[in-house]
């Protein structure tokens, strides 16, 4: 597979030097977060061609002398929680983190800024916005490694379904076996990063380096939520948080998965079983790509409004051929999909006559979910 990767970035003071010490010429490069201050460069045998410099420190002559060569400098940003142009996607430790003597963390502090102007942000806002989810773009693409043609060479699978749904719950358990089973087969899982459903398929990722046994083991860790308001979302018990954290400590080297969520839905928590985060701000972003890069399918566990919403996408998705590819679309809760709602039936009379009508699957055990994804591999349009 020839793997496409983003060449014109340049992150760090490593990637700077090993950049200059093969070319004298900075043609459509971008280079961010780097501290030159303390890192003298002379800037004056070098050419320059539609570069950027971006969330860079320069020294003030340093920044004269490159704009005048036509570099396009943007300033610092100033005042925000969060940094606009990453190096890479989150992860758990970083978004729960808290400055010393402050009782919100970092994630918190976003949702609460993001959340003043979510609907009618100012320029320099909107800005930053934009570029930390471009950020967050080409970081995922690193991490999935596209070629030429779309596809990626991690085989991720995706995970939707209700964000309210209890860890004793059968679909989160199912949910939970599934993913680990997808995870053990070589998968990459992918979820929306948030509790429920999404939280079900990252654990049964993360555990797939482990027994069986530990498995339960930590299911049941997992299950000790004590709710002190059962009308509230079990994601809200004083001690949610804490038994997820005691899987980590007592299982400390997990299979790797992803998680795509938003702050958008920032009162949601994301939760701590994604080895890598991929938040954004926009969420009309983040739902087409969380489907976009599940070529190897999508697992619809029961769900409400925003799961069919996602069921409705992905079949757009899937009509078109969007991406250049038709993938698996597997309706996890007979019951959910045929009783309650017709919505299996209701994408079987959709897809009447296209290719994806082949690519519907409907089943209530995790074994299956495997066995169909596995012998369904992606389409080529």
């Amino acid at each position: 597979m020839s793997i496409k990767r983003f060449k014109n970035f340049i992150k760090s003071e490593s990637e700077f030097k090993s950049y200059i010490s093969k070319s004298i010429y900075f043609k459509d490069i971008v280079v961010q977060n780097i501290n030159f201050v303390n890192f003298p460069v002379d800037w004056k045998i070098y050419t320059f061609k539609n570069t950027i410099f971006i969330n860079c420190e320069l020294p003030q002559e340093d920044f004269v002398f490159l704009v005048m060569q036509g570099v396009f400098v943007y300033p610092k940003f100033k005042s925000l929680p969060y940094k606009p142009a990453r190096r890479s996607l989150y992860t758990w430790k970083e978004l729960m983190a808290k400055e010393d003597g402050e009782t919100l963390t970092c994630d918190e502090k976003i949702y609460i800024h993001f959340n003043t102007t979510r609907f009618n942000p100012p320029m320099d806002d909107a800005l930053a916005q934009r570029i930390h989810d471009y950020s967050i773009d080409s970081s995922l693409r690193e991490l999935l490694l596209f070629d030429d043609e779309g596809m990626t060479e991690k085989k991720a699978v995706g995970f939707m379904g209700g964000h309210s749904m209890d860890r004793t719950s059968e679909f989160y358990i199912k949910t939970a076996k599934a993913a680990r089973l997808l995870a053990e087969s070589g998968y990459y899982i992918v979820t929306g990063g948030g509790p429920g459903i999404m939280e079900a398929a990252n654990f049964g990722a993360y555990m797939a380096n482990y027994t069986e046994a530990d498995f339960y083991k930590a299911l049941a860790i997992l299950s000790d939520v004590k709710k002190t308001n059962p009308e509230q979302p079990e994601y809200l018990a004083e001690n949610y948080l804490e038994q997820a954290l005691r899987v980590l400590e007592l299982y400390p080297e997990g299979n790797g998965n992803l998680a795509i969520p938003t702050w958008f839905y920032g009162h949601e928590p994301s939760n701590v079983f994604a080895s890598h985060i991929a938040k954004y701000f926009s969420n009309s972003i983040r739902e087409d790509i969380l489907l976009a890069v599940c070529l190897y399918g999508v697992v619809y566990a029961p769900g409400s409004a925003g799961t069919t919403q996602e069921i409705f996408q992905e079949a757009t998705q899937n009509h078109y051929g969007t991406y250049g590819y038709y993938s698996p679309m597997v309706f996890f809760g007979k019951k959910r999909y045929v009783e309650d709602t017709s919505l299996y039936s209701t994408l079987h009379q959709l897809a009447k006559g296209m290719e994806y009508k082949n690519l519907l699957f409907l089943t209530d055990h995790p074994e299956e979910v495997l066995e169909y994804i596995k012998a369904h591999p992606p389409k080529k349009k």
